[in-house]
């Protein structure tokens, strides 16, 4: 069988005394895109950062195409790895936050091949044929020396996704890309994403975009109080949903 690319089980992760994730599992297959969706609070923007170790989780495992995130297994004990090879493999993870997070004093192609020429260490001109390639995949070939302080949010979004993709990422993480922008902007964004999906990459997108759900994703993860409460194929779940909290939920939202 084939190894699914991101595979969680039974994901547990506590601030204090406050239990986030109580026993989370999932899988998302090479080239699905799975959509999470939830109240505020209910785990999902967590979740996604601790499948690229920026959150530790306190027990249960996460594996990314088979490789256990974060640690070394040796016989029942694990081992967190040094911080230097979770930044490696964190490179192969591209995440997308709510804010754009852009360096105000770089330009947009700038921010764009800082880490690829200082991280990954790969040759500048390359990255910069690379980054121009990406600017006009986002529909910005023509910003490439605007600032972020000259950008519309929608734009700055698609700076930010254009940046994790010139990491050449296997997995895509996107968290709640679109709940800092004006109504109008959301859809030049989930433009992009529609894009990124149609060729094929992996992606788990933390959302309240319905639409983008049903039309694009794979499968739908509906998360609350920390835990999967229902998942399925998103029409199924959005339409006919099996649990009352599912219900409850969807009933508000659509």
């Amino acid at each position: 069988m084939t190894e699914p690319m991101v595979r969680a089980q039974a994901v547990h992760k506590r601030f204090g005394s406050n239990e986030v994730l109580k026993g989370v599992t999932l899988e998302v297959a090479a080239g699905e895109v799975m959509c999470l969706l939830g109240p505020s609070g209910s785990g999902k923007s967590t979740l996604l950062r601790c499948i690229n170790h920026l959150e530790k989780i306190n027990s249960g495992r996460i594996y990314v195409e088979g490789k256990l995130v974060g640690y070394r297994q040796r016989g029942e004990v694990l081992h967190e790895m040094p911080e230097r090879e979770v930044a490696r493999e964190r490179e192969q993870i591209g995440m997308v936050f709510q804010r754009f997070n852009l360096f105000a004093h770089m330009t947009a192609i700038q921010n764009i091949v800082e880490a690829p020429i200082r991280v990954a260490k790969r040759k500048p001109e390359e990255v910069n044929r690379a980054a121009r390639e990406l600017m006009d995949r986002v529909g910005l070939g023509d910003r490439l020396d605007a600032y972020p302080a000259q950008l519309s949010g929608g734009q700055q979004q698609r700076v930010a996704i254009a940046r994790a993709l010139a990491m050449k990422p296997k997995l895509m993480l996107f968290d709640e890309p679109t709940s800092a922008l004006d109504p109008e902007l959301v859809g030049e964004v989930l433009d992009v994403m529609r894009g990124l999906a149609a060729d094929g990459m992996t992606m788990i997108v933390v959302t309240h975009e319905t639409g983008f759900a049903r039309e694009v994703g794979d499968s739908l993860v509906f998360m609350d109080d920390g835990i999967v409460v229902e998942s399925g194929d998103p029409t199924a779940v959005l339409t006919n949903p099996q649990h009352k909290r599912t219900q409850a939920f969807l009933s508000k939202v659509l």
